[in-house]
């Protein structure tokens, strides 16, 4: 049975749970209904670009990224130790389900890597005049791939106005254990760089 996660509160993937090995951390999100009215709606109509979220993941050694080849995201789909794998963009975050996959191989990171941090920003969010308050049903997920089963999941339900980029949550390694962190924290960095200078 899923777990349904509150901001700040930690799980363990792995006790309890013998044998699991990958897992897949799918990230979802919907673009809120476009209001049509208003001096906004009649300005620049309701048909702006459709925003793209990106998700990514930071491969961190004692909790720092220390190479770029340590992000996994849209144009380095998979982690040169083949152990963390974005399984491709979607451009749009339309339709239900997961928008974007990412697959970790937890019984096969190498030692020096304690934590993947899992985040989603708006692709080109400044210039598109997007952000997260435009968004809707953002949730992340981490799921047994032996069997398809959701372990956990957390929905990021609260007001995000003028936020341009999002910590959805964490997988890290303690005491020979893997467990999730659902961090949902916000921020108004404008794109993958600067969110990935938090944690350099």
């Amino acid at each position: 049975m899923s777990v349904s996660l509150q901001k700040g509160q930690k799980i363990s993937l792995t006790k309890g749970n013998e044998g699991l090995s990958k897992v897949i951390i799918g990230l979802g999100w919907d673009e809120a209904a476009k209001s049509k009215g208003g001096l906004f709606g009649s300005l620049f109509g309701s048909s702006g670009p459709a925003i793209d979220c990106d998700a990514s993941a930071f491969v961190l050694q004692n909790g720092k990224l220390t190479d770029k080849k340590d992000i996994v995201y849209f144009g380095n789909l998979k982690h040169y130790t083949g152990t963390v794998q974005h399984m491709g963009d979607n451009l749009t975050g339309a339709g239900e389900g997961d928008d974007e996959q990412i697959v970790v191989d937890l019984a096969r990171v190498p030692a020096e890597y304690d934590r993947i941090v899992l985040v989603v920003n708006i692709y080109q969010a400044v210039q598109r005049r997007q952000h997260f308050g435009m968004i809707q049903n953002a949730f992340i997920r981490i799921v047994d791939a032996r069997n398809n089963q959701e372990m956990c999941r957390y929905n990021l339900s609260e007001n995000y106005d003028n936020m341009t980029a999002m910590i959805f949550g964490e997988v890290y390694r303690n005491n020979g254990e893997w467990k999730f962190n659902a961090i949902g924290q916000a921020t108004t960095d404008p794109g993958l760089v600067e969110l990935a200078r938090r944690y350099m």
